[in-house]
């Protein structure tokens, strides 16, 4: 399973939110790039970065940062936030972004994904964000109607690398994974699936791991790394071996 340290970017900075709230903002590192360059150098094999001003406003904000990450390392990196056309879509796979997540795009315009996943197979994560199992949008601002495996279902066998799922309300705020959702999800795809929200400690990763079977390709973390209460040595040999 792939560990996937995460770099939120708000405002040009390196921070962490709880549920999704912008006024919640945790600043950790005021130079993105040397966080990118230090989890690179503790051993991840992948970056996960988000332009949170990017998937509120529905446009790039933090673009020259993802640019000067992209850069700045040599392992792959999968990007999110703001992602609504071809041209931004294109934008960031010519700068060297390994994969791009579509969200809210996946709902407001399928096709376009659609088109993103046959054009541009492997590179494609579809994110879907559940608040109670419901999927928000517009950054998490905003609640579809529509159920989180319902959108999964819609992009089966149609090229996406990976459906990237998040519970919302353990999203920063350490209370553990919702194990069981995400493996009802992986259960009912073929698609694999990408965990986030809640990781707190190596056990959260250890039962994700006992579950690697169903389809989950590996969990995304953040606050756990940035304030020490997961070693990150530790978690990338426990989910490695």
């Amino acid at each position: 399973m792939i560990l996937f340290p995460a770099i939120d970017l708000k405002d040009g900075l390196c921070v962490r939110l709880i549920r999704g709230d912008m006024q919640s903002a945790t600043i950790f590192n005021l130079d993105p790039v040397n966080q990118a360059k230090e989890f690179q150098a503790k051993g991840f094999g992948w970056l996960h970065m988000v332009d949170l001003n990017g998937a509120i406003e529905g446009k790039p904000v933090n673009a020259e940062i993802v640019r000067r990450v992209v850069a700045a390392v040599d392992i792959p990196v999968q990007l999110g936030g703001g992602v609504r056309n071809k041209g931004t879509l294109e934008h960031w796979i010519d700068i060297g972004v390994s994969r791009v997540v579509l969200g809210t795009a996946a709902l407001s315009d399928p096709e376009f994904v659609l088109n993103a996943c046959a054009e541009y197979p492997g590179k494609i994560v579809i994110a879907i964000d559940a608040r109670n199992g419901m999927v928000a949008v517009d950054g998490w601002t905003k609640d579809s109607g529509v159920k989180a495996l319902d959108l999964a279902l819609r992009f089966e066998d149609e090229g996406a690398a990976a459906i990237l799922f998040t519970d919302i309300n353990r999203d920063g705020a350490m209370g553990g994974v919702n194990v069981e959702a995400t493996v009802d999800l992986a259960f009912s795809l073929t698609t694999p699936v990408i965990a986030s929200g809640g990781v707190s400690s190596l056990n959260d990763l250890k039962e994700l791991k006992e579950h690697k079977d169903a389809g989950i390709e590996g969990v995304i973390c953040g606050r756990a790394l940035y304030d020490g209460r997961i070693d990150p040595l530790s978690a990338i040999k426990l989910l490695r071996d």
